[in-house]
């Protein structure tokens, strides 16, 4: 029975290997010796990472893409009752949208911090870069390469002229040319182009224009609607609005102060034709004043030409009908008399509203009541056409009204539309017939039944929506677009170039003239203007005759692509 034993000493060759050895064993080391970053590292890499070009650009898509889900979805600073009907319609996306933060994008956690991520990225890319380009501004292009043959765009020529009368006529050509110029050594170093990195930082900074503006215009808007009738006024104070919104940090105090008075609104459409119908002449006659003692002025308010006071813009929105209404008691008192806004449904500015009668109405036995009225409007009827009018303008104006009684809900403290009745509590007049509901024209009366009152069409007056809008940041924001543009087309169609243009005596004591450029990026136009340059130059320094050529013979310069190393 043999014995194996294990012999200490290495076998021969292995002390060869030495470290080399160990390096190439397979077997897992027990540590791994990676140097720490520590705060201060991981904080330059997140920096370096942040400020870079690609996490910018992604960035900028994020927030392309942030910004589709606002355009899709209600949003509730714009229209609260989209929101609410969308949350009854979908109950479970609803509840979804409102952890994500979609129902008010703009102002959600993750959009600001897109927001905030790329302005930081914007401002981190522009700071050394301009303080790189100022340095360049400061400086003189650098000096002619050794071998200039080497460039992509290459000349020389022989010329019986001195050195330095060549180096001189080249300097004062390049900067005719508007090249940044000098003499350096044997040389001249001209540069040109700088508009290319001002045009990229001029879009980088407009960008971060743009951005401040939309930040600040979210802040600190605001935007108020005010239906107004004819002979009716409005002054600018927060309790006059019929809906009012406004950026977080908006103050009331804010508000400019001025009043108007819509003296006359005028609307005239075709009458004929493939546009019947549509609106030739949109205007409201208005008096407005600024300030508590301002002196009233008139002036006329059209579509998309609003009324400037101030940093505030009033503009013509909308335009309607509103019926003056009269309704009186059993005694022929009259409780109510107004005229009533009724909005448009279609085009033809058919329109429905309610007549609310809340106080002073007493039955024919004296009990206290309160009056609902529905009201349906055809600015011109058309026997045969109940439902719709069928021209805009007050042709053959007919009011559709049906009556009812009992209890508004107006009391209960719950808000109410004013264009909508709450028939909860309400019941219907009855005649005869089963419902009272009678076409009426202006002049006309409604009889209400057991001699309950009535109600007269008296005339019909028009109404105008005004929008107030405050937005501060709007004119930056044009600013910085119009900026970016101007910055990113010269950041694409300008560019950066060098060209040097070398004398020097030759062997033969004849001087050489060597002219080379060098672009930032491959260009077509490079070669053409160093032979535009060459052209020049060997006007004022005509080539010499070589010396194995007559001497009538000279060499006209040729620019020619140099020959790559290799090659």
């Amino acid at each position: 029975m043999s014995k194996t034993t294990t012999d200490p000493t290495p076998p021969a060759g292995d002390e060869d290997l030495g470290a080399a050895g160990s390096q190439l064993s397979t077997a897992p080391e027990d540590t791994l010796n990676v140097p720490s970053l520590g705060v201060i590292g991981w904080a330059r890499w997140f920096w370096r990472q942040l400020t870079s070009m690609r996490v910018a650009l992604l960035l900028l898509l994020l927030l392309s893409l942030g910004a589709i889900p606002g355009s899709l979805i209600p949003q509730s600073g714009t229209d609260e009752t989209k929101v609410a009907q969308f949350r009854k319609d979908n109950p479970t996306l609803g509840d979804v949208y409102d952890k994500l933060g979609l129902f008010h994008v703009y102002s959600s956690v993750w959009f600001s911090a897109i927001y905030i991520l790329l302005f930081v990225s914007l401002i981190g890319c522009i700071i050394p870069r301009t303080w790189q380009f100022v340095g360049q501004l400061r400086g003189r292009p650098p000096g002619a390469p050794k071998r200039l043959n080497r460039l992509p765009a290459y000349t020389t020529w022989r010329t019986e002229a001195e050195p330095e009368q060549v180096r001189e006529a080249a300097l004062a050509l390049l900067k005719k040319r508007r090249f940044r110029a000098h003499l350096a050594d044997d040389a001249v170093a001209a540069e040109k182009g700088y508009l290319r990195e001002v045009g990229n930082l001029a879009f980088h900074i407009a960008l971060i224009v743009m951005l401040i503006a939309f930040a600040w215009g979210q802040l600190f808007k605001m935007e108020g609607n005010k239906l107004i009738v004819e002979g009716g006024g409005f002054s600018n104070t927060l309790t006059q609005y019929d809906d009012f919104k406004s950026g977080s940090l908006f103050n009331q105090d804010d508000l400019d102060p001025f009043s108007f008075h819509l003296n006359d609104f005028q609307g005239t459409y075709e009458k004929s034709g493939p546009n019947r119908g549509t609106a030739r002449t949109f205007q409201a006659d208005i008096s407005y004043s600024v300030g508590a003692y301002g002196k009233a002025r008139k002036t006329i308010v059209k579509v998309n030409e609003p009324l400037e006071i101030g940093d505030s813009k009033v503009y013509l929105t909308a335009h309607g009908y509103a019926p003056v209404i009269t309704v009186r008691d059993g005694k022929g008192d009259v409780v109510y008399h107004d005229a009533v806004p009724l909005l448009p449904l279609d085009s033809n500015i058919t329109s429905s509203g309610v007549v609310k009668v809340m106080d002073g109405y007493r039955d024919a036995k004296g009990e206290r009541q309160q009056l609902g009225f529905e009201a349906f409007f055809l600015p011109t009827y058309t026997p045969g056409n109940e439902v719709s009018s069928t021209f805009p303008a007050l042709g053959n104006p007919v009011l559709n009204l049906a009556g009812y009684y009992g209890d508004l809900g107006v009391d209960a403290g719950v808000p109410q539309s004013v264009y909508q009745l709450d028939k909860s509590h309400l019941k219907a007049f009855k005649d005869g017939k089963g419902q009272q509901r009678e076409n009426l024209r202006p002049g006309e009366t409604m009889k209400l039944p057991n001699g309950a009152g009535s109600i007269t069409y008296e005339s019909t007056e028009e109404w105008a929506n005004f929008q107030v809008t405050r937005q501060p940041g709007s004119g930056w924001a044009l600013a910085g677009a119009v900026a970016a543009i101007f910055g990113l087309a010269g950041s694409l169609f300008i560019q950066r170039r060098r060209v040097w243009v070398r004398a020097v005596r030759g062997d033969d004591g004849v001087t050489v003239v060597e002219m080379a450029g060098l672009g930032r990026s491959e260009s077509a136009k490079v070669p053409e203007e160093l032979g535009t340059l060459a052209d020049l130059l060997y006007d004022q320094a005509p080539g010499a005759p070589d010396p194995d050529e007559d001497s009538t013979a000279t060499s006209n310069p040729q620019v020619v692509p140099a020959e790559r190393p290799g090659k």
